[in-house]
């Protein structure tokens, strides 16, 4: 294969594993409140949900290992309950959110069904594909992904080309933030230290005679052209939401805008199509979760078959029972945990790209545990409790904005290096 060819094919494996069904969801909708700041909105969004991500994929070029080895040098402890916990995340909040919105998109236009039906009957099908592997999935999601893409390529340029260059006003005190912390709910940070090593030992396993060097070369080529299809498409689509101002109510839903603007720019037949495609694309996430999880519980446990098939039934439980909730309660119950991990998980993949020298284990266990102390104002901030803590966060640059913990964590980290000259 030649390097072209190979650049594309592993930049086109990039850009699926970070474009989940349930990233559509959310662009339109930021869009749609965003109004004329939708291209600063665009930013704080891409900066979490592409950048930070594709940091991720440069950081498992460089470890050649698993999740694990993300937080090792702070401590092996702290490595191993940094993983338990991503993969609880992984498998309580965005594997249900799939089924969520399969039901929202594909079940709940055409039949009137409660939640809880499609929930228990989706994973059952997860379980029968978690226990049986295939590589029907794999075929699916080779065509799914251009079919999506297409699909919205479409819908973004009819809708560019049919109405006017006319923004409504902001509903978000401040544009940016707004798009950063949307862009925590793609959990693409989170994808991208959970699966992100299957990218890498994909290429270890075609590409046994190239050095390191060429490798982590050809990683970095494809890096960039998974981000810019990324930017494409989530800018597009949150362009499109701020176009369509004025067609929806405004406590409009994210999927419920979705579903309007495929409506209402490509018809019922394409609607409906659009549906199948992503509620497709969701059940391979929601299987990729669970087996990635009950992998990682069954190497843990001297390659159990029984710890595997024990976490595969505690993941699609806990599927079925956040699965019957609607999707936006789902992102509202995710947002707490999100503000607690994704700091954490922002700042391993930070120092995990950086240069060596710049990245001691003492730079690690400083800089992780201040990130850790900076974040819990904004933890407690988005589970109410902001008021109990509101003189402390007066005194943290940035707490207004929920990203109280960047200047300590950069402080720190620019402290422990000049110290240690």
């Amino acid at each position: 294969m030649n390097k072209t060819k190979e650049t594309l094919v592993t930049a086109f494996a990039l850009f699926s594993l970070f474009f989940g069904a349930g990233n559509l969801i959310l662009p339109p909708l930021l869009g749609f409140k965003s109004g004329d700041f939708w291209w600063l909105v665009t930013l704080g969004f891409c900066i979490s949900a592409i950048c930070i991500p594709i940091m991720g994929i440069f950081a498992h070029a460089r470890l050649q290992g698993t999740l694990y080895d993300f937080g090792k040098k702070v401590s092996p402890k702290f490595a191993l309950v940094f993983a338990l916990l991503i993969y609880a995340i992984a498998a309580g909040l965005p594997s249900p959110r799939t089924a969520s919105v399969t039901h929202e998109i594909a079940i709940q236009p055409y039949f009137d069904t409660p939640y809880i039906l499609t929930s228990i009957i989706y994973f059952a099908l997860v379980f029968v594909f978690v226990m049986n592997r295939s590589k029907i999935l794999d075929i699916l999601g080779k065509f799914l992904t251009p079919a999506i893409i297409f699909i919205l390529l479409l819908i973004i340029g009819i809708t560019t080309f049919s109405y006017p260059m006319d923004f409504g006003d902001t509903v978000f005190p401040n544009p940016f933030t707004a798009g950063v912390l949307e862009g925590y709910q793609t959990f693409d940070a989170i994808g991208a230290v959970v699966v992100g090593g299957v990218i890498i030992v994909s290429i270890n396993l075609k590409n046994k005679g190239d050095s390191f060097k060429e490798k982590r070369s050809l990683v970095r080529r494809a890096g960039w052209i998974a981000g810019f299809a990324l930017l494409l498409i989530y800018a597009g689509l949150i362009f499109t939401g701020a176009l369509m101002h004025q067609e929806f109510d405004a406590d409009v839903s994210r999927t419920a805008i979705l579903n309007g603007i495929s409506l209402k720019t490509l018809g019922n037949k394409a609607n409906l199509f659009l549906g199948i495609l992503v509620s497709l694309a969701c059940f391979t996430t929601a299987v990729g979760i669970v087996t990635g999880t009950a992998d990682f519980i069954k190497s843990r446990f001297g390659d159990s078959q029984m710890a595997y098939t024990i976490t595969a039934i505690i993941g699609c439980v806990l599927g079925v029972g956040m699965g019957q909730f609607n999707v936006d309660y789902i992102i509202d119950v995710a947002l707490p945990t999100l503000m607690f991990i994704y700091p954490i998980t922002i700042i391993l993949i930070v120092l995990n790209v950086l240069p060596e020298k710049y990245t001691s284990p003492m730079v690690f266990k400083t800089v992780v545990i201040t990130t850790f102390l900076f974040s819990i104002p904004d933890f407690m901030g988005s589970i109410g409790l902001g008021d109990t803590i509101s003189a402390v966060k007066d005194l943290i640059p940035l707490s207004d904005y929920s990203m109280g913990w960047v200047i300590p964590a950069f402080a720190v980290f620019i402290g422990v290096n000049g110290i240690k000259k």
